[in-house]
């Protein structure tokens, strides 16, 4: 498939810190992609050099075949950035027909009243929107242009469970049209309902990358859980086929391993009284932590750089 944007050999140094270290990645076009990693990763310093807004210390970024930043890239990338200020002064209305006056083919008016949702609100200074209807309206003004390629840093901060629900089924009919969205999160059950492609990166590196289900497969363990008549210490469990961690409270036995096929075939053939099976893939908060040795706090701060 065709790249939407390719980065070789990217790296960008702020005095003695390298927040992105010779990173070699590729998004392609027409599909949902999720940059994924904890807080000091480097994804919005690698959104900002794909915006053209920062220019790397080295290597290059080509996004829809042409450097990044450059002129004619306007009129085809649109892009939500973590901080967005209202405009001072103007109504909503005003503000996203002064963003579609900059394009040469701009979304209809209607359409991103219905993306953002604030039909009653068009006549409200910008500046008197709650946090959340901001985002909103920052997330039209993103699309005012119509654009082919959509790069979106933490978008559904600040919204409301509905607000959420009502970005996402407007970003899955954008990427039904063709259009290419790359998107950063802290909410990683988000990014596992709607990615077709996730990049996980740790330290300015990529550190894995696949669709969500590659990511869990590879990156985290699946559990086995069961009742058993006859119980065994728990460094037994640990001598079975693939098991790397056993947990035991009482006739309660989980055990976690990577595969878990044999697994199930050698407890099926034993002759222990196992009863009450239960088999759980791992969560893609799971794979995360795995791959990139998180804290589970930091998961929950909304801040990224």
């Amino acid at each position: 498939m065709t790249k939407a944007i390719e980065c070789i050999n990217l790296m960008k140094q702020f005095g003695d810190f390298r927040a992105v270290d010779h990173m070699n990645l590729s998004f392609e076009q027409g599909r949902i992609s999720a940059l994924l990693g904890p807080n000091g990763a480097g994804k919005t310093t690698a959104i900002s050099m794909m915006l053209g807004m920062l220019k790397p210390t080295s290597g290059e970024v080509q996004v829809l075949g042409m450097p990044a930043g450059s002129k004619e890239l306007r009129q085809r990338v649109g892009a939500l950035m973590q901080d967005v200020k209202a405009a001072d002064g103007l109504t909503v209305k005003e503000v996203l027909q002064l963003f579609r006056s900059y394009y040469r083919n701009p979304m209809s008016l209607e359409r991103l009243f219905d993306i953002s949702g604030l039909h009653a609100d068009a006549k409200r200074r910008a500046s008197s929107l709650s946090g959340g209807q901001r985002r909103r309206l920052a997330f039209a003004q993103s699309l005012a242009g119509n654009p082919e390629l959509i790069l979106l840093d933490e978008p559904t901060v600040g919204m409301d469970v509905e607000a959420r629900g009502r970005f996402w089924d407007t970003i899955r009919a954008l990427a039904s049209d063709g259009r290419t969205v790359l998107l950063t999160t802290h909410y990683l059950e988000e990014a596992d309902a709607v990615a077709d492609h996730i990049a996980v990166i740790a330290s300015g590196r990529v550190v894995a990358e696949g669709t969500p289900e590659m990511l869990k497969a590879q990156a985290a363990l699946r559990t086995i859980s069961f009742r058993v008549a006859n119980a065994h210490e728990e460094h037994e469990w640990l001598q079975l086929p693939g098991v790397e961690k056993a947990e035991c409270s009482g006739q309660r036995v989980r055990l976690h391993a990577h595969q878990t096929d044999e697994l199930l075939f050698t407890l099926m053939q034993s002759n222990w009284g196992i009863t009450d099976i239960d088999v759980q893939s791992a969560s893609l908060e799971e794979a995360f932590r795995s791959l990139t040795d998180t804290n589970p706090s930091t998961l929950n701060n909304k801040r990224a750089y």
